[in-house]
This record gives C-alpha cells, structure tokens and sequence, in this order.
C-alpha cells in the first residue's frame, strides 16, 4: 500500500478548478461564497481602506481573495489579508510566499471547522501576528493576537457599533456598516 503524498503549490496551480485551496497537503474545495459573506467582506475592506492610503494611517497592503503559500503543502485563500509596508514595500502579486501581518476570515455556516481550527493552527504555527474571524449571521467579530506561541483573544465584539481593533486600532472602525445595520 502506497502513503499517501501531500499535495503542493504547483499541483494546486495546474489545478483546473480555481475555488480550490490547499490545506494540510490536501487540495479541498473552497465554500461557495454567499450573499452575507460577501456584503460584510466588502464593507470591511472599505473600512480598513485608509490604512492602504497615503493620507491615511497608511502602512498596510489589504487584498481579499488571496492564496498565500506559506510552505510547499499549505496555500489557503484568505477572505482578507494584509501585508505592512514597511517590511514588504512591494505590492503582493501572484500566489503570496510572504506571511501577512494580518488574516480575516469571514465565517460560513458549515465551515465554521475551517476556520476556527483547520486555518487557526497553521497560522499560530506560521507565526501571523493578527487573526479575524467574522461571523456574519451572528453579526460577531473575535480578534487574536499572536502571543509568544499561542494566540488569545484580544476583541470579543457582538454590539454593531464603531471599534479600534488591533492591527488598525489607529482608525475607528464602523461595525453597523460592515453588517448592513
């Protein structure tokens, strides 16, 4: 009996299906995207907006739908992620072999494995300093921080109302419009 072999990023880029990802070496189906993830994922780009801006707090690359490969078996595709500028001054192209300082998850019924646990332990291992997981039926948002080697809860928000939210707590950030209120 043969072992089984991890999938890579190459075979994940001459897969012809392209709402696949990969995770744990494993080429899996990403969820169909739904009304509710994408009316609060576009909302929160928005309100993260500034921080991509010279007039802004400035500093940030933030990209929606992007694959990130962090080592040969592991390219999930993130709802929301985002690169400080000052170490990464080029804009993210292509499959992203750098980690982001930043990932946000938006949350869908049925997949909520996914990103609570299947995602969140790569990350911690990968070291990415800040996680979002947003739940859009529940109008919730949790935020981690990396600490040492493990993350722990720094925002628990269920109050549609306006945030400072580390990374970006130099800008408020307005909740009621992420969640349509």
């Amino acid at each position: 009996m043969e072992a089984h072999k991890p999938a890579t990023v190459a075979e994940l880029l001459a897969c012809p299906d392209e709402r696949v990802e990969l995770i744990g070496g494993e080429i899996v189906r990403r969820p169909m995207a739904r009304g509710e993830h994408a009316m609060v994922q576009g909302p929160t780009h928005d309100e993260l907006s500034p921080f991509q801006r010279k007039d802004g707090p400035g500093g940030w690359w933030i990209a929606t739908e992007i694959s990130v490969a962090y080592v040969a078996q592991e390219c999930p595709s993130h709802d929301l992620a985002g690169w400080r500028k000052e170490p990464s001054p080029k804009r993210p192209r292509g499959v992203v072999e750098l980690t982001p300082d930043w990932v946000c998850e938006i949350v869908s019924p049925g997949h909520e494995r996914k990103d609570t646990l299947t995602l969140f332990l790569p990350l911690q291992r990968h070291r990415v300093p800040f996680y979002w997981l947003i739940w859009p039926e529940s109008r919730t948002l949790i935020a981690y921080q990396l600490d040492g080697e493990h993350d722990r809860v720094i925002a628990t928000i269920t109050e549609p109302t306006r945030v400072r939210v580390p990374p970006f707590d130099a800008f408020e950030m307005d909740l009621s419009y992420v969640f349509g209120e």
